[in-house]
């Protein structure tokens, strides 16, 4: 009897053992994976910051290198003079953060509207609005290119800002976090005489806070990175957006680019997006997933 005891301890513990080894096996596999994804993600920003420090003869030899037989600096210096990154940035931020302010207050209070007040027609209307969303925006191009050439627009800061001010998107993302929020506040808050715009103010505003750092991160992401419509109907000197400003802005008058000034440029471009996703990205994945739990 005490031999069988003893052969099923054994096994109990070889079976324990096998599974930790299993373990230990797969979670190796799977940091192995997320290890290899990552230098797959990372090793273009990598490449990109090794092309900008080299000369434009080492960028050009046939044999890549992978890190520079001479730290070019200068690059960035030359990129911001050549550029003229200074401007680039003024146009870039001013239409971002007046197309987010406003995009802003169009948000919330179509959000509110849809989430708590009532009027004929309220849900027909918001699927429509959410039908839309079907549509791809390039097929609005021509139509709106053609209405923004009639107000005569072109080559101005309106162009940029007007047409993208209302976002179906992030209207549908606040009013699902508004709907979070018990209607019994606002029914209690009507019988205290206090109006929609207070209640929205002291209520919904600063309870919706995370998502509404959401949408301001994302729009602000969404001009700095826009590129078509600005190309296409601000394309000047003085309203160039940053990521138009790079596209020639180091092609010689022979056609040839100066490939590790231009990455140097782009560096300098992508830096403050690199700093918005590691220090905010916990803001922008917050503010989603409160905003998915209620339909």
């Amino acid at each position: 009897m005490s031999n069988i005891t003893t052969m099923q301890e054994k096994n109990m513990q070889r079976e324990v053992l096998r599974q930790r080894i299993l373990g230990i096996a797969f979670k190796v596999l799977v940091y192995a994976f997320l290890l290899l994804m990552g230098v797959i993600v990372l090793f273009p920003f990598y490449w990109m910051i090794n092309s900008s420090l080299k000369t434009l003869d080492e960028y050009r030899m046939s044999v890549p290198t992978f890190f520079p037989h001479a730290v070019m600096f200068s690059n960035y210096v030359d990129a911001f003079q050549t550029a003229s990154l200074g401007r680039l940035f003024l146009n870039t931020m001013y239409v971002g953060l007046v197309s987010t302010i406003l995009s802003l207050v169009i948000t919330i209070l179509s959000a509110f509207a849809f989430a708590r007040l009532e009027f004929k027609g309220k849900n027909v209307l918001f699927a429509a609005l959410l039908a839309t969303m079907m549509i791809p925006g390039e097929l609005f191009t021509i139509t709106n290119y053609i209405t923004v050439t009639n107000f005569h627009w072109t080559n101005t800061y309106t162009v940029l800002i007007v047409p993208f001010l209302v976002s179906i998107f992030y209207i549908y993302l606040l009013r699902q976090n508004f709907l979070q929020i018990p209607n019994e506040l606002y029914l209690a808050a009507k019988v205290d005489g206090t109006s929609d715009f207070k209640y929205l103010c002291k209520v919904m505003i600063p309870l919706s806070l995370p998502t509404l750092i959401s949408i301001t991160i994302l729009k602000m992401m969404g001009a700095w990175n826009s590129y078509i419509w600005p190309r296409l109907v601000a394309n000047d000197a003085n309203h160039r957006m940053i990521t138009n400003g790079l596209r020639n802005a180091f092609t010689d008058t022979t056609g040839d680019v100066n490939y590790p000034v231009q990455m140097a440029a782009v560096a300098m471009v992508s830096f403050p997006l690199f700093l918005v996703f590691v220090f905010l990205r916990k803001y922008i994945m917050k503010g989603v997933s409160r905003s998915g739990i209620k339909g």
